[in-house]
């Protein structure tokens, strides 16, 4: 039951919210941070208890399970799974969550729809971390835009309106695609078992023809990457992030575009093995095309929050390039990325938020010499920043050299051009300190620093990004069963059809895990089979 409480706590707490907000705006806020306190707590608490890999090992497919016949006519149940993967986002869903609440403590304008959506949003996203029925995953996965898209478009900046149209288009439509794939994937396993059902588990392995497959695994690819997101299909994402209120873009920054990657590595490896191998070399372009892309436009920017929504773009790009490059090592790095991606680029929004609030402008030609005015705000940016670039002893360190170490095995040449990101995130890096924060000032400030819920939201990702870059073990033993899992999952055969010049033989093509070479490799078999009216 642990799994429905993650969930149906911030449900529940956002129908309290929403009412209360007129008559008391302070006991809204203290609902939502303590909602989400406990969800935190649950998830820790469970971690602790089978926080090693032994125990992990031991439990078998999954950490916690919870089914219940939903509308079985139709093969939907509500059904959800808890494997180390799945643990740690949902421990970075609380975590941000919490912090997320307390960076909206100034939010003074409709408070109890505004906490309503947010824990609506989160809501969605532990369920799209948890749900094993590909049903109650799109409904989650659409359960999270439109709380997003009120959040945009009501406590939004000028061009609010705008921006929540274009993100909700653009990831409606993705997610439609997703939707007839499911439908596909669906109609395909009946036709081979005479069952109909969405059930992950069941699913899998499922027999395809190959140019089936391919069909059916875009539909999830292009939903996932539009959503993590990917070159050309991330123009939403700069406007959503500049236009979001603060908790607005820290959610959208370090969950809401881990469903995607998330997605890859529970959907598209393990269900479509074969076709996600074709298209692996050209989804690693796209991974490195987006990390200069990305940099290259964030050190052209003056908007300092939209600078900051373009080394999302960049940093995002190491994940899906450790994604396909099919190795342990790679996989370590995507999932390290992603949780020191949202803890340090969700701070710097957060930053951007706190400096917005006292100047009221995010331009940074008015900025400069802010450090001698609010030094701890300097401080803080200068770490956020450093994390940011990879600086070794953080956990942005940790996660992208693992994925570039996993890359270089699979292809050396598309790693080669990654590393060129590292020098880039270097220079917005230190430009985005330089020009905020030295330098001769442009304009006279007198504003105040960090204050006490500040300095505790800056040091708990402060905090955390130094534990994951000097101590990565406890996180890396949590995910390595998820991805050993991963592994035996993406071995599922898929038939072709028979070859008619060899008669009663038919091949099968598969892949495997080598463990020599530390990758995955495709192998052919085949196999003859009886004559006809034999035994």
């Amino acid at each position: 039951m642990i799994l429905v409480w993650l969930i149906l706590l911030p449900i529940l707490g956002g129908l309290v919210a929403w009412p209360l907000g007129k008559r008391s705006p302070s006991a809204t806020r203290w609902i939502a941070l303590l909602i989400m306190l406990a969800d935190l707590v649950l998830a820790v608490v469970f971690w602790i208890q089978t926080g090693n890999q032994t125990a992990l090992l031991e439990q078998g497919n999954w950490l916690a399970e919870f089914q219940w016949s939903w509308i079985p006519q139709l093969g939907i149940s509500f059904y959800l799974g808890m494997d180390g993967l799945s643990l740690l986002m949902v421990v970075l869903t609380a975590f941000i969550g919490v912090l997320s609440v307390l960076a909206s403590w100034d939010v003074h304008e409709r408070v109890g729809f505004f906490h309503f959506n947010l824990l609506w949003i989160l809501a969605g996203i532990i369920g799209v971390f948890l749900a094993l029925d590909l049903f109650l995953f799109y409904f989650f996965w659409e359960m999270m835009l439109i709380p997003m898209y009120f959040l945009i478009g009501i406590w939004g900046y000028e061009n609010r309106i705008y921006s929540a149209i274009k993100f909700f288009i653009f990831t409606q439509a993705s997610g439609l695609l997703m939707l007839l794939s499911i439908l596909g994937l669906y109609f395909v396993h009946h036709a081979n078992t005479g069952v109909y059902t969405f059930n992950y588990m069941e699913l899998l392995g499922t027999s395809i023809a190959p140019r089936a497959a391919m069909w059916l695994m875009l539909g999830f690819f292009v939903a996932f990457v539009v959503k993590l997101p990917v070159v050309p299909v991330h123009t939403w994402l700069p406007d959503a992030h500049t236009e979001a209120p603060t908790a607005g873009s820290v959610i959208l920054a370090a969950l809401m575009l881990k469903t995607g990657a998330y997605g890859l590595m529970r959907f598209v490896l393990p269900l479509f093995p074969d076709a996600a191998e074709q298209i692996a070399p050209f989804a690693m372009l796209l991974g490195v095309i987006g990390i200069i892309y990305g940099a290259i436009l964030a050190f052209a920017q003056n908007d300092l929050k939209r600078l900051v929504a373009y080394t999302s773009v960049s940093h995002l790009g190491f994940v899906i390039l450790g994604i396909f490059a099919f190795n342990e090592i790679a996989f370590q790095g995507a999932v390290m990325t992603m949780i020191c991606h949202g803890l340090s680029t969700g701070g710097l929004f957060v930053l951007v938020g706190i400096l917005y609030h006292r100047i009221h402008t995010r331009d940074m030609d008015r900025m400069g010499g802010l450090w001698n005015v609010v030094p701890r705000m300097g401080g803080v940016g200068m770490f956020l920043a450093m994390a940011s670039l990879g600086l070794p002893g953080l956990g942005n360190f940790i996660g992208e050299m693992l994925s570039l170490f996993g890359a270089y095995q699979a292809n050396i040449p598309l790693t080669v051009f990654a590393t060129i990101g590292l020098v880039f995130a270097t220079v917005y890096s230190l430009w985005i300190i330089q020009r905020a924060f030295h330098g001769q000032p442009r304009e006279t400030w007198e504003i105040p620093d960090l204050n006490f819920r500040d300095s505790v939201i800056m040091g708990a990702m402060i905090i955390t990004l130094v534990w994951l870059g000097l101590y990565p073990k406890p996180v890396l033993d949590t995910a390595k069963p998820a991805l050993e899992k991963l592994k035996q999952n993406m071995l599922t055969a898929d038939a072709i059809e028979p070859d008619q010049d060899r008669g009663n033989q038919t091949e099968f093509y598969s892949t495997a895990w080598n463990q020599e070479e530390n990758a995955f490799e495709r192998y052919q078999v085949r196999i003859d089979l009886p004559e006809e009216g034999s035994q």
